[in-house]
């Protein structure tokens, strides 16, 4: 039976000849929100524009009409599109760019692709988002051998980027000097003292280093620690899930990290699970297996004459919904008719830096970064509840665990509104998103919600702490 054509109905669709409506409570129309959710949270799970949902669904039926036509011939020329697209974005080549679900996917292949040998580190943060921080610790836990040993460089904010790299510097050092009587020269390409020779031999380190830490949201000196792990021979993987849609001028031919992944879903309003993994051409030898492995692998015995075939062998690793990768075009062509990049982060960011501002003065409490250099579209404020000096002092591991819960619950189900909320350096802290269809007054909304619900909180969880 034929499948009738789909009508994009208003709001489905634009005409990229005419302007768009201002930024700001207009463009909600744009996106699927609830009329009354006051989404102050687009960081963590993206929220996807009408226009692309609408490709995603078109391009869905389109595939269900005939399924081998689409997978065997039409997915490849549309995902090679989406790849040069981003390669563009974010100044790659395109043959050093794939697609996959997630940024913890993407993470997960560059650690678990690495020959790990015993006395071979791993060097994370305190601030490493959590899945990541796992995934090495799962590595250095294994029963099997070889196991690397997990570090991590302590970031207690707020801190200016010359302190976090004065710390990240320190941190690879020491570690060095703790090891001293390990030889680390497996080392990066682009080191002093690398040879093809020696590839595979010795000891290494590996860096994983936030480009912009989930918790708190603050822009990291990323370039210039990928500099510093470069001369002290340290391969560096830059966990970059909040950078691409949010950071402008990212152009990793310049900046030069042997690794660098970041997810399309949350900031560039592509359909979810979408993730952008880059490995520049003089790394791909050490991806030898997408993960799961697909059938285009490639053995180290015919890898060694003729390379991994890093791109073929993540075109295809079974069978999974392809329309995120398809569309990515389309969020792309919406972002342009917007404004384009600058357009997009230069309203968010002064939005993000004029709203915490305001939801600071609605809770009466501060802001994280008073100086700005460590915002871009997630400002951090606090939130009117006790603050410990020493772990402990005021919260039990159960009360954290109760306060989050019902921050969680009070803002979705209650005032229908959302920002992340976390604890660090013994307070308890809000990361919003600032985001084209937010105002101002958002920031307010949400500054009375957590008021009335750290009220409460004190009146019930805390009422015995603070008694």
């Amino acid at each position: 039976m034929p499948i009738h054509k789909l009508t994009p109905v208003d709001g489905e669709a634009y005409d990229s000849n005419k302007k768009p409506p201002p930024f700001g409570h207009p463009l909600k129309y744009y996106f699927a929100l609830d009329d009354d959710y006051v989404n102050l949270n687009h960081g963590s799970y993206g929220s996807l524009p009408r226009p692309v949902i609408f490709a995603a669904t078109e391009l869905a039926y389109k595939i269900e009409r005939n399924p081998d036509l689409f997978h065997r011939i039409e997915y490849f020329g549309g995902l090679n599109k989406s790849r040069a697209s981003i390669a563009k974005l974010i100044g790659a080549e395109t043959d050093e760019v794939v697609l996959v679900p997630n940024a913890t996917h993407a993470l997960n292949t560059v650690l678990r692709n690495f020959e790990w040998r015993e006395g071979d580190l791993i060097i994370g943060a305190t601030t490493t988002y959590g899945a990541v921080a796992n995934t090495a610790l799962y590595l250095s836990d294994r029963s099997e051998q070889p196991r690397p040993t997990v570090l991590a460089v302590d970031y207690t904010f707020p801190l200016t980027h010359a302190q976090i790299l004065e710390r990240f510097t320190a941190r690879l050092r020491q570690a060095k000097q703790a090891h001293a009587a390990t030889q680390f020269t497996d080392v990066p390409p682009l080191s002093p003292g690398h040879s093809k020779e020696g590839r595979g031999k010795g000891n290494k380190i590996v860096a994983v280093i936030d480009s912009i830490t989930a918790n708190p949201g603050a822009l990291m000196p990323w370039k210039e620690m990928v500099r510093v792990a470069r001369e002290e021979g340290v391969w560096a993987v830059i966990d970059a899930a909040h950078s691409i849609g949010q950071e402008l001028d990212i152009n990793l031919s310049e900046a030069q990290p042997d690794f660098w992944l970041s997810n399309c879903h949350k900031w560039l309003y592509a359909k979810r699970g979408c993730a952008v993994l880059y490995v520049p051409k003089r790394n791909q030898y050490i991806i030898r297996s997408s993960i799961p492995t697909s059938h285009d692998y490639v053995r180290p015995e015919k890898a060694k004459v003729s390379g991994t075939d890093f791109v073929r062998q993540h075109e295809w690793t079974g069978t999974a919904d392809e329309t995120p990768y398809i569309t990515v075009s389309e969020a792309l062509a919406f972002r342009e008719w917007l404004g384009g990049e600058k357009a997009i982060n230069g309203y968010c960011h002064q939005l993000a830096l004029d709203g915490s501002k305001r939801l600071a003065e609605v809770l009466g409490t501060r802001v994280l970064d008073e100086s700005g250099e460590l915002t871009l579209n997630m400002p951090n404020v606090q939130l009117p509840l006790p603050v410990e000096k020493t772990p402990g002092e005021v919260y039990t591991p159960v009360q954290l665990q109760k306060i989050n819960a019902a921050l969680r619950d009070g803002l979705l189900k209650e005032w229908k509104t959302y920002g992340a909320h976390y604890f660090h350096a013994g307070a308890w802290w809000t990361r919003c998103s600032a985001q084209v269809y937010n105002e101002v007054s958002d920031f307010e909304y949400l500054g009375k919600a957590f008021n009335a619900l750290c009220k409460e909180i004190k009146e019930t969880i805390l009422a015995e702490s603070l008694a």
